[in-house]
């Protein structure tokens, strides 16, 4: 698993415990898995279809440097399914995992559609031939 987004836990994303909020995070890995799914099947109309048991391992404080890995882990013909896990970057201490996230690719009418992908892409990869 590649980690390549980083947060920096700031006073804004704390709960009253002085700990990151779960809803700050979750929403920091849906944005980012939802990109990810985009990039994975070139089409920027990507929808969230499931999240599966979200595990809080560990907690994250106000000045932490967090890093978000996500990885496909099987394409369905209108879905991508992936995996996440958030880890503490100095530390390498995981804090969250979730084992199952499930985009499903839309057409232009808003329906479910088939990408055609069956393998992940590499940002490298997708643009070695444009750039020529």
């Amino acid at each position: 698993m590649n980690f390549h987004t980083r947060k920096w836990v700031k006073p804004e994303d704390l709960n009253p415990n002085g700990t990151l909020f779960g809803g700050s995070l979750l929403r920091w890995i849906d944005e980012e898995a939802a990109i990810y799914a985009i990039v994975q099947l070139g089409n920027q109309r990507v929808v969230t279809k499931y999240i599966s048991e979200i595990n809080f391992v560990s907690a994250s404080r106000q000045g932490d440097i967090i890093e978000l890995g996500i990885t496909a882990t099987e394409f369905g013909r209108t879905s991508v399914t992936l995996k996440c896990e958030v880890r503490n970057k100095i530390t390498r201490k995981s804090i969250l995992t979730v084992d199952r996230m499930v985009f499903v690719n839309l057409g232009e009418d808003g329906l479910p559609a088939p990408h055609g992908r069956t393998e992940i892409k590499y940002i490298k990869d997708q643009f070695d031939t444009a750039v020529e």
